[in-house]
């Protein structure tokens, strides 16, 4: 049985998992520098600027292959591009979850804010120990792996503290 893509830390490739890791340090980002007032702001401002995000880098692998390639993409490589890519929007699917939860159980706004940072800092160990295993590390190197996943969430959690 396959797990919802909003819930999956390793994808069909490399990039892609590349790119679900990229989107949770995006989508926690967001999280830090904006103010939303309420959970719905908080959630569009993640799920906008990660599309945003997300056609840009398509738009620029476009560019990038008519400028390597000296001709326009072909219409498989277009529909390619334009159909791949997504994790770096669906990985913040749980973080969200976790802000719209907390928001409706009662918990502030700063507080649902930062319970969505502390998922997204799980989710990025949970990667990093992953990555560990795949990747046949020993047992420190997994650790390690683990800590420097996890510390750029940590990082985002700090940063959201010290500034706010």
């Amino acid at each position: 049985m396959s797990r919802p893509i909003w819930v999956r830390l390793v994808h069909e490739n490399e990039e892609a998992t590349a790119s679900g890791i990229y989107g949770l340090i995006v989508g926690a980002a967001v999280l830090v520098a904006a103010h939303p007032t309420t959970a719905t702001r908080a959630v569009v401002a993640v799920l906008v600027t990660l599309t945003i995000y997300w056609l840009a880098e398509r738009y620029a692998r476009l560019v990038a292959e008519r400028i390597h390639a000296g001709h326009r993409p072909r219409w498989e490589t277009v529909r390619r591009q334009l159909t791949s890519g997504w994790e770096i929007v669906t990985a913040s699917g749980l973080p969200l979850l976790a802000l719209i939860s907390a928001r409706l159980g009662g918990a502030t706004m700063d507080t649902a804010v930062l319970s969505a940072l502390m998922c997204t800092t799980l989710l990025l160990c949970f990667s990093g120990w992953l990555i560990g295993v795949n990747g046949r590390l020993q047992p420190k190197e997994r650790l390690v792996s683990t800590l420097v996943s996890g510390g750029f969430g940590a990082a985002l959690i700090v940063l959201k503290t010290t500034l706010h």
